[in-house]
């Protein structure tokens, strides 16, 4: 082993194999992968090896679509077989809920090139045989699933990067490293150490242990899975003789389990209930290729439902177990990235669909290492979703939730309720005690909507409207004809202060600044001119500002702001929920914040975008006069300890004037017919300013920010793609997210966010049309649930086009 390395990848699973090949394939060839045993000696080796392109997030799906084409470049390049079995599969519905999720997977298919096909379940058989297709009511087929060899995948990885120059260490295990002051890494292990300029964790079932040895808790935990090899079939040989192929990979949704042929026989494996995790608080480094004790009585009820679907099972003899243990992170995504405060230390774990997501993730973060950016959309599988708040426990409820749930159905208004109530802030019990029914934003609750009682307080689950649809509206009336008020502590909130401060963010954020008292709306931007934030900066003072932007970016953009901050001058706090809020929106609601302030709050002397501090009645509050939802409105500030009194006060005097509570889904309502967009939606790090329609707020006069010149080219070349409001001829049901956008019978955009504007009485749905398609007076179409619907574009917000409301 050397002694210095530029990048050491520890970990020698797929994923840490990939991403050494995918480094050395970007040019860094002076990089080392050290392994504590033997390739595949992790999770790797026992993996049931099927692939497939389906994921909830769109992005994340062509990064699989990514992995499964990689195959055949690298069998080419090592000369080592994968055991590639493209044979094409079937997903299968038993109800018509889960048949409407598989028409939306394939309208998002649609727009990221793939080629799936919804067929009925006479179809299905007749791709599949051994199915009895009177228990599903459709299926969708996908070319591009199949299986393959572990062993073979794994070493064609490490046999490419090897050839590319890199270099790999077997049986050496890590067990410490330290950074230097330059932010190299000396790592120690069994024999000897190296140092690296980087290192990247790809530990796989040790990832949380290697974690540990900086002071890193990862939200990772390993859960047993299960999967056996039944005995040669007949059936599948009469498959095999006459088709001339194996049979098809089978995914059944009801019954939780999916299938291929394994030589004669076929492989079944579950996703079950009764899900058992292993090795919570530590994972023993003496485990190597073992397996665990098989528990087919856990996997009943599972077993039971596919024998049903599947008659041929019920007389196949079981030939060989496997019950082996895979890690995850509690949404089932990947974490890859770069760690806040930890140079030049990244992670690329919790990925427990190595055959499927291993490609792409190594692929996104050797692009993240080598250029700066992954080159790709890649939020959902970033370890920075995740923060200091998530627990170990946390961590452990959340992922067995989501195995149980692993082929279930995630309704759009559906909030999944394991390791809840989490976060608080003090006046949840006044909002419980008003019905409220509560989302979970980063493990912090926060209010949806209002219910008229304590039992109605509970959504009813569904792709279309459903039971909240009239108790939304009634609050979105409430903001746009009196006064609402709603909580707001889940924003990001960070305050930046110091002699520098002022220059430091004249170079991150492309909009000019405010004048003190005031504020204005900026974007931030990287270094290819793309968004990766969206703010409202405030200016307290010369040398202090307040910044305010989406909580469920704070750990994304406080890693970029620490990666970019001066060795002094500038000091930088995140808030959190050490500041909490409260929003008052509507005509009445300067009547009201007027009663409770010993302040001239005219529109002349406290005109929109302005800020201070005031009191409100004897609490002390930072005030700002901006709202998302587009109306007359003002944000209050304060501190945790007097939320409650602020809640109580402004309920107290807003009583006369017909004060209510509104939450969540009423702001969506209420920022859609104004065209606002939001974080990790319409703005996200593959837009440009002037695709998304945020031209006015980035001042190209400005000598220099970060993303200027790429700015800039951008401009000149002109937009790839175009932000545009769509009001939709919806039916029963409303875009909420992926969809596709037609135009003359082609796939010309998608959709980015949507639901129903309540006031203008309008389906709306917001989306990215390419620049060369976009035609204002043409009749596009919105694919909701399988069904094309009218759509035009709105040429200005559909609620006060000019701002008169929210300026006046």
């Amino acid at each position: 082993m050397k002694s210095h390395t530029r990048v050491l990848v520890i970990g020698g699973g797929v994923v840490g194999c990939s991403v050494l090949y995918h480094l050395a394939k970007a040019g860094w060839t002076d990089i080392t992968l050290i392994e504590r045993a033997e390739l595949t000696a992790g999770s790797t080796w026992h993996a049931a090896g099927g692939f497939h392109t389906l994921n909830g997030d769109p992005n994340v799906a062509k990064l699989q679509q990514y992995t499964v084409e990689l195959y055949r470049e690298i069998e080419a390049l090592s000369g080592q077989s994968c055991g590639l079995h493209l044979t094409g599969g079937v997903m299968l519905a038993g109800t018509k809920e889960r048949m409407d999720w598989l028409k939306m997977a394939h309208a998002k298919g649609r727009y990221l090139g793939m080629h799936t096909e919804i067929i009925s379940a006479a179809e299905a058989k007749k791709l599949m045989p051994l199915i009895d297709e009177k228990q599903f009511a459709g299926a969708m087929y996908d070319p591009l699933e199949g299986h393959l060899d572990p062993y073979g995948t794994t070493h064609a990885y490490a046999k490419s990067a090897k050839i590319l120059g890199a270099e790999i260490v077997l049986r050496n295990r890590v067990v410490d490293m330290a950074q230097r002051e330059d932010g190299s890494w000396d790592v120690i292990t069994e024999h000897g150490s190296i140092q690296a300029e980087h290192v990247v964790n790809c530990g796989g079932l040790w990832a949380r242990e290697c974690g540990r040895m900086v002071g890193l808790e990862l939200p990772v935990l390993a859960m047993e899975h299960m999967y056996f090899l039944t005995e040669d079939m007949p059936e599948v040989a009469e498959i095999n003789a006459a088709t001339g192929k194996e049979v098809i990979t089978a995914l059944d949704f009801e019954g939780e389990i999916y299938m291929r042929q394994e030589r004669g026989g076929m492989l079944l494996g579950t996703y079950e209930q009764a899900c058992k995790p292993w090795s919570e608080k530590e994972t023993p480094w003496d485990f190597g290729q073992n397996l665990l004790e098989p528990d087919l009585d856990r996997i009943a009820p599972s077993l039971e439902v596919g024998f049903r679907h599947f008659p041929a099972f019920e007389n196949a003899g079981i030939r060989r177990v496997i019950n082996g243990p895979f890690t995850f992170a509690p949404d089932g995504n990947p974490l890859v990235g770069p760690i806040r405060g930890l140079r030049n230390y990244w992670v690329a774990c919790g990925v427990m669909a190595g055959f499927s997501q291993g490609g792409g993730v190594g692929l996104a973060l050797s692009n993240w290492m080598v250029h700066g950016d992954p080159g790709f959309d890649v939020w959902g599988m970033d370890v920075a979703r995740y923060g200091d708040w998530t627990t170990l426990s946390h961590t452990n409820a959340k992922v067995r939730e989501n195995y149980a749930r692993r082929f279930r159905i995630r309704f759009p208004n559906e909030e999944l309720p394991a390791a809840r109530p989490f976060r608080t802030t003090p006046v949840y019990d006044r909002l419980e005690s008003h019905n409220a029914v509560f989302g979970d934003m980063n493990g912090l609750e926060h209010a949806l909507w209002f219910a008229p009682s304590r039992a109605e307080a509970r959504d009813e689950f569904s792709f279309r409207r459903s039971n909240d649809f009239p108790h939304v509206a009634a609050e979105s009336a409430a903001v746009r004809e009196g006064v609402g008020l709603l909580e707001i502590s889940n924003f990001a909130k960070y305050e930046i202060s110091g002699k520098g401060a002022e220059a430091w963010l004249d170079t991150i954020l492309p909009n000019r600044l405010p004048a003190r008292g005031r504020m204005v709306l900026t974007p931030m931007l990287n270094e290819n001119g793309m968004l990766i934030g969206d703010f409202t900066l405030a200016r307290e003072a010369d040398d202090r500002f307040m910044i305010f932007g989406s909580g469920l970016a704070e750990q994304y953009h406080m890693r970029w702001f620490q990666a970019h901050l001066p060795e002094a001058g500038v000091t930088l706090r995140a808030h959190g929920l050490d500041l909490v809020g409260l929003q008052i929106a509507g005509p009445k609601s300067r009547e009201l914040l007027a009663r409770l302030v010993d302040a001239d709050l005219t529109k002349e002397a406290f005109p929109f975008m302005a800020v201070g501090r005031f009191n409100v009645g004897i609490l002390p509050a930072l005030i700002g006069r901006v709202t998302y939802t587009g109306d007359l409105g003002y944000e209050i500030w304060v501190k945790p300890e007097h939320q409650r009194a602020l809640f109580d006060l402004l309920m107290q005097e807003g009583a006369g004037l017909g004060i209510r509570l509104f939450g969540g889904r009423a702001l969506n309502s209420l920022r859609l017919e104004k065209s606002f967009g939001s974080w990790s939606r319409e703005y996200r790090p593959i837009y440009t300013p002037w695709e998304a329609g945020l031209e006015r707020f980035v001042s190209t006069q400005k000598s220099d920010f970060i993303g200027r010149d790429a700015l800039l080219r951008a401009r000149d070349e002109g937009p790839r793609r175009r932000l545009a409001t769509f009001v939709v001829d919806a039916l029963d049901a409303d875009v909420i997210g992926d969809e596709p956008i037609w135009l003359d019978g082609k796939v010309v955009g998608w959709v980015t966010s949507g639901g129903y504007a309540h006031h203008a009485k309008a389906s709306v749905a917001l989306g990215y049309v390419e620049a060369a398609a976009f035609d204002a007076s043409a009749p596009y179409e919105v694919e909701i649930i399988g069904d094309r619907r009218p759509a035009r574009v709105a040429p200005e917000p559909l609620f006060d086009p000019k701002g008169l409301r929210m300026r006046g």
